[in-house]
């Protein structure tokens, strides 16, 4: 059996980061071209939110209400994303263990969790990683995918 390892093994380090004064235009882009679906917000350094796609269609509305084109400019470009995300988001540490960042995601139904280092951000652990971790812990040695 393998080791058990702690969120800084499986997390993903320096994630990207948007502002929240950056429009959430800026956002999505980040999103679509990094392939994530969440964001940690930084000010000056600090986190001070997170910002998810589930977010960001509660600001356009709908994703399915068909509108004009300048309309969905409008709210790309005129929307900050200090207003929509999730401000003072739950934190996990690099040292806790996989099983405490899982068990903090499910309880309280979050899909990721910035990781912190005496208050700076260092990473971001999510789904995708801990499902990462579930396989490798479960293939027989050798074995990959």
């Amino acid at each position: 059996m393998r080791a058990m390892r702690v969120v800084a093994d499986i997390m993903t380090p320096n994630p990207v980061t948007v502002a929240p004064r950056n429009a959430i235009r800026t956002a999505v882009n980040l999103m679509r071209e990094g392939g994530c679906r969440r964001l940690p917000v930084l000010d000056r350094g600090r986190l001070v939110g997170i910002i998810t796609d589930r977010d960001l269609c509660r600001a356009a509305n709908s994703p399915f209400v068909v509108r004009e084109q300048w309309y969905d400019n409008f709210i790309l470009d005129h929307i900050e994303v200090g207003s929509c995300m999730t401000p003072d988001p739950l934190t996990i540490e690099p040292g806790a263990s996989i099983a405490e960042a899982a068990r903090s995601m499910r309880n309280h139904k979050i899909g990721g969790l910035p990781v912190l280092s005496e208050g700076q951000l260092v990473g971001i652990v999510t789904e995708t990683d801990l499902l990462d971790a579930l396989i490798e812990l479960m293939e027989p040695e050798g074995e990959a995918t």
